[in-house]
């Protein structure tokens, strides 16, 4: 990038329009309006309360990995909590915090794509290609809390951050803040985190080389590098005088690697699937033919560019040939490991033509995806990084406009709309099929919201909420409030909606949370004086494993425990040695008498 191209990009970047004010307004509300529409119509009730009953834990003063175990980062249950306490528990208040969430990261993602592409045509591009974050924006997939999301937001604010370093009056102080906020990620989500740190500060190294190699000033590099330091520094000694860093290594890295990290041929199998090679071909033709045919004839480079975004109007055009849900979600889903492939290689081509965080940025997200991919791989951990495909979308048109010099330069107005109408077309029908949500039982029964004031703007179709509710006015008459409770398998706001304080180590009950194996639960029972166990009979969740472990632990309880009321979806069990302090004992005891 010459001097002009730097000067004008930062021109652009830094400068607001009217227009650009209407424009982030628009993407604001719209990604907003869509996370607010996903949670008026599904209501995932597992990672829900993992996430809300934790942070409400956290908010009573309990600290997690010391007090409770917690195989997961802590920032997002952090902000969570401190709603909860600045706000108290209503439901609709986080709603309000994963729309905001969601809206700002479209409009940074928007602002990052505007200081990537440059020329006459830079900021309807960047319009263009932020659209499709309306519908597959951060919080439009899982409009619920939770921490693929908000790790997302972290590393956009940063790489905004980075790409701002390029301008000459940066002054140290900022670009060692900058640096600091490279750290941010890692306490969002562990993996995602870490490979964009590594990524990042392995980018700032190597470019420290280069401008050493070129005889260039180096503070600007080495404060940010200064600055991620000195944050990872003082994350960790926070850590170490609350939680303990032996307890937060333990619970977030050895536990969580040990039940959470795929096989690498799992991993690699992304990279293996024989269309793969047909897409990258595809590109590759394509790049190779419009590169030829920079002086032919206007035709030619047509030919092209229709060739390049085939692989990209491919999801698209399967949804007239499929009614399968599952299988256009995947037809969606499978291009990501072809951008990543090409990207990377269009980013060795392209070395030479590009200077600063420009060079390393592509480089900087194939590693933070494939960190991501560490969780749940392709179709599991892809719902909240479409803004980081958009910005690799960026960089290969910036790459091709490279490639042709101004050959391209007409064709990428085009070729970008093709793109966005296809990702808007197949987005829509994957966020409206709810193909990533598909292991929660999402679509039985009439619409139900919630009564309850802490509940309120939860909703469900089924009969989850209503059940639920019967048990919160069970709970709140026969239930003493200061008697401990187990909620099995956890997958309800219990202490959340009815405001007591959780005794027992674990909320929810599965083989990614829970260490426990189902003799040690009932041994903590007695240990933690559990006088009363609720056990939930039809669950949301689809999954067999959860299912035999709650099985099993209903067997073990009757050694200590009796049934002593059967609600529509829970069995309420009691310690034989409890008193019978509630009005239904009472009342059973008086029949007795007479």
């Amino acid at each position: 990038m010459n001097s002009s191209d730097s000067a004008e990009s930062n021109k652009t970047f830094t400068r607001w329009f009217w227009y650009d004010w209407i424009a982030a307004l628009f993407l604001f509300l719209a990604t907003a309006a869509v996370v607010v529409w996903q949670n008026s119509r599904v209501g995932v009730l597992w990672d829900l309360s993992y996430v809300l009953e934790n942070s409400y834990r956290i908010s009573l003063g309990n600290i997690p990995y010391r007090d409770f175990p917690l195989p997961h980062a802590p920032l997002m249950f952090l902000i969570q909590a401190a709603l909860i306490k600045l706000t108290g528990r209503v439901f609709w208040h986080h709603i309000v915090y994963c729309s905001v969430a969601g809206g700002l990261a479209t409009v940074l993602t928007w602002r990052i794509l505007l200081h990537l592409l440059r020329g006459a045509n830079a900021r309807l591009l960047a319009y263009l290609l932020s659209l499709p974050l309306i519908v597959l924006g951060i919080y439009c997939i899982f409009p619920h809390p939770f921490y693929d999301p908000d790790c997302t937001l972290a590393i956009l604010l940063s790489l905004l951050l980075l790409l701002q370093l390029e301008h000459k009056r940066i002054s140290s102080m900022r670009a060692f803040l900058t640096g600091t906020t490279l750290v941010i990620p890692l306490f969002v989500k562990q993996n995602t985190g870490l490979a964009f740190l590594a990524s990042s500060a392995l980018a700032f190294v190597v470019l420290m080389a280069i401008d050493a190699w070129r005889r260039r000033p180096l503070r600007g590099r080495a404060w940010v590098l200064a600055g991620a330091a000195a944050g990872l520094a003082l994350s960790l000694l926070i850590i170490q005088l609350t939680a303990g860093l032996h307890n937060y290594w333990y619970w977030t890295i050895r536990f969580a690697a040990e039940r959470r990290t795929p096989a690498r041929v799992e991993m690699l199998g992304i990279y293996t699937d024989k269309t793969l090679l047909f897409w990258i071909a595809l590109f590759v033709a394509g790049a190779l033919l419009l590169w030829f045919s920079r002086r032919e004839s206007r035709g030619l480079r047509m030919l092209s560019g229709l060739i390049v975004s085939v692989p990209f109007a491919w999801p698209a055009i399967y949804l007239l040939r499929d009614q399968d849900a599952s299988e256009r979600a995947e037809r969606l889903l499978a291009f990501w490991p072809a951008l990543l492939i090409a990207s990377f290689i269009v980013a060795i081509l392209n070395i030479k033509h590009r200077n600063g965080v420009l060079l390393v940025l592509p480089f900087i997200l194939i590693g933070t995806v494939n960190g991501a991919f560490l969780s749940q791989q392709l179709w599991g951990s892809t719902y909240a990084l479409w803004p980081l495909f958009m910005i690799l979308i960026a960089t290969m048109i910036v790459s091709l406009r490279r490639i042709a010099i101004d050959a391209f330069g007409w064709m990428a107005v085009p070729l970008t709309t093709v793109i966005v109408a296809s990702l808007m077309i197949s987005g829509v029908s994957y966020v409206r099929s709810e193909e990533r949500l598909d292991y929660a039982n999402l679509s039985d029964g009439e619409m139900t919201r919630s009564t309850l004031p802490q509940l309120r703007g939860l909703s469900i179709r089924g009969r989850w909420i209503p059940d639920f509710e019967e048990l919160v006015s069970y709970s709140n008459a026969e239930i003493p409030r200061d008697d401990a409770v187990l909620v099995l398998p956890g997958e309800d706001l219990f202490f959340y909606t009815t405001g007591r304080t959780p005794q027992f180590p674990v909320q929810l009950f599965d083989r990614t949370t829970n260490p426990y194996s189902p003799e040690e639960i009932i041994k903590l029972c007695g240990d933690r004086n559990i006088r009363w166990v609720i056990v939930k009979q039809d669950l949301q969740l689809d999954d067999d494993r959860v299912e035999q472990d709650k099985d099993r632990l209903t067997e073990l309880l009757d050694e200590d425990f009796e049934q002593v009321e059967s609600l529509n979806n829970y069995d309420i069990y009691r310690r034989n040695d409890s008193p019978e302090t509630s009005s239904s004992s009472k009342r059973s005891a008086e029949d007795d008498a007479k």
